[in-house]
């Protein structure tokens, strides 16, 4: 019982001062990373499963833009996980998505490009809606 008193006091007067000790502000804002990196890699998550869910001609660089715009406005660990998840399948690699896309999926290294300026687009803040097609639902 004593220690969980001293827990309790110690906190208090740890949280109380206007000084906190640098290394707990350091945790405070690696905390905020982390979460803002899983919240990005949610968003950008999302926005696979909604292209795929849509299955909309002409629309993946909207939700590649819309992937990267909402993991970035998260902060810099949402920032970061925009920049190291890449598309398809979320593969954490650029080599690895050009190698698909150009020797599976025959869509080659135009397409690519493209998709990596919708990234990069979203990433920059830009907004989206620059990539929509017309005629996709208003769901997306």
């Amino acid at each position: 019982m004593r220690l969980w008193i001293c827990i309790a006091l110690l906190s208090t007067v740890l949280c109380a001062s206007a000084d906190r000790p640098a290394i707990v502000d350091r945790m405070i804002r690696a905390g905020q990373f982390v979460r803002d990196a899983a919240g990005g890699a949610r968003d950008m998550y999302r926005a696979y499963r909604d292209m795929r869910e849509a299955n909309y001609k002409g629309a993946d660089k909207y939700f590649h833009a819309r992937g990267n715009y909402d993991a970035a406005r998260r902060g810099p660990g949402g920032a970061w996980a925009a920049r190291v998840i890449r598309w398809p399948f979320l593969l954490p690699h650029s080599d690895a998505r050009e190698n698909w896309q150009s020797r599976v999926s025959g869509r080659g290294a135009e397409d690519t490009r493209l998709d990596q300026e919708a990234n990069a687009w979203g990433r920059r803040g830009g907004d989206p809606n620059r990539y929509r097609p017309k005629g996709l639902p208003s769901k997306y």
